[in-house]
């Protein structure tokens, strides 16, 4: 199947589906969302000239594809968005005040809408469900994969020639991926490059396809180019296929100035105090090696750049084993450490005992999430929540 990659401007009237393509026999349900940033059409792009030639090959289809936008006031603007990042509040403390408050901002209607539509899909189907949340970023970059750090988010990113950033939901509140994966599901953010780039669609449209042949929802003697898209993807990423996560974030206020100096591009090596942007008129220099990623680059955003660090295979392969055996249930063994309830998805940790436990064991055991609540952390872990049952007879677990 032949794919145009012509970039062409997004219209101003824009509808919240932009195509469901409903497959010939069951299979799984695989939601692909767009445009949660407004000023990032590439994704938006991408949905409909990929499913618009899907929708004419029903028959070669299982399951259900949804092409979604997220922010649809924003992206007919072209801006990140109106009054709020609609990628920042997927908090429990927004959607309790959706229902009961009387006027709602604009991301705060986008929001209720979106969920208006996921939850009956959602209530409606067995699966095995997919989330799938494209965007771009403001400086150049290679394609790469985001997700919050559990074993299924994981095992499906892998099967992608592209690298792999974990970490992320401890340091952004409120990310929509982040409330879907709480929900125990696949949820995968793909960063396809810059903005205004027409590879962004390109390497998109072959995420798309991709997705779609390792979920299983189409068949590689149905529609081949496999190898033409996993090409595109792995050249665009440089051969760059490794794990990374998160080791800092340089946060900016609102009412701050921050400039970023030119020239940085994500996965760009670079050395401790390496000076990196203009904040509030003082330079700022990197406070540790590494590779700097996400360097922001335009005027909406309030995550300055940061730094990342590569997971050796050998920790990796440690992290799986210590959770497939939730050994964290010896954590509470320790003095001041108990779960917050009975379904043990939250550690509650003394900050006098927390003071003794080391960042990296948190991780290798799945809890990246931190919330100080009096004198204690609270941690979240992703693993308990994990539908694994959902999941185990698909071929790429």
């Amino acid at each position: 199947m032949k794919v145009s990659f012509t970039h062409t401007k997004v219209p101003d009237h824009v509808d919240r589906i932009i195509r469901r393509v409903e497959g010939s026999r069951k299979g799984p349900i695989i939601l692909f969302f767009a445009g949660i940033h407004g000023n990032e059409p590439a994704g938006v792009l991408a949905l409909e000239q990929a499913l618009g030639l899907l929708e004419s090959n029903r028959e070669h289809i299982a399951g259900t594809i949804y092409g979604i936008i997220g922010n649809k006031v924003a992206l007919s603007k072209n801006k990140r968005y109106i009054d709020e990042d609609l990628n920042r509040i997927w908090t429990s403390n927004f959607m309790d005040r959706l229902e009961s408050k009387a006027n709602l901002l604009e991301e705060e209607n986008e929001m209720k809408e979106l969920l208006h539509l996921i939850k009956p899909i959602i209530e409606e189907n067995s699966g095995p469900i997919y989330f799938i949340d494209f965007h771009t970023t403001s400086s150049k970059s290679c394609p790469f994969i985001t997700i919050n750090d559990a074993l299924i988010n994981r095992k499906f990113a892998m099967k992608f020639p592209v690298p792999i950033v974990l970490g992320i939901e401890e340091y952004l509140d409120g990310p929509m991926l982040s409330y879907i994966n709480q929900q125990g599901y696949v949820a995968i953010g793909f960063e396809a490059g810059q903005h205004q780039d027409e590879n962004s669609v390109k390497n998109s449209i072959s995420f798309i396809y991709l997705t779609l042949f390792f979920t299983g929802a189409i068949k590689k003697q149905s529609f081949g180019e496999f190898d033409v898209h996993y090409s595109i993807l792995e050249k665009s990423a440089n051969q760059l296929k490794k794990i990374f996560e998160i080791v800092y974030l340089h946060r900016i206020a609102a009412w701050e100035k921050f400039t970023m100096l030119s020239g940085f591009e994500s996965f760009q090596p670079i050395k401790k105090d390496t000076a990196l942007a203009i904040h509030n008129e003082e330079s700022v220099k990197a406070p540790l090696s590494g590779r700097i990623f996400m360097p922001l680059y335009q005027s909406q955003g309030s995550d300055g750049f940061f730094i990342i660090h590569r997971i050796p295979y050998w920790v990796l392969k440690l992290s799986a084993f210590l959770r497939k055996y939730k050994t964290d249930n010896l954590l509470t063994l320790l003095p001041g450490v108990f779960w917050e309830n009975k379904e043990k998805k939250i550690l509650k940790v003394n900050l006098k005992t927390a003071r003794f436990l080391a960042k990296p064991l948190f991780h290798l055991l799945g809890y990246r999430v931190r919330v100080t609540e009096g004198h204690y952390i609270k941690l979240y872990n992703r693993e308990r929540a994990s539908k694994k049952k959902m999941y185990k007879k698909t071929k790429w677990w």
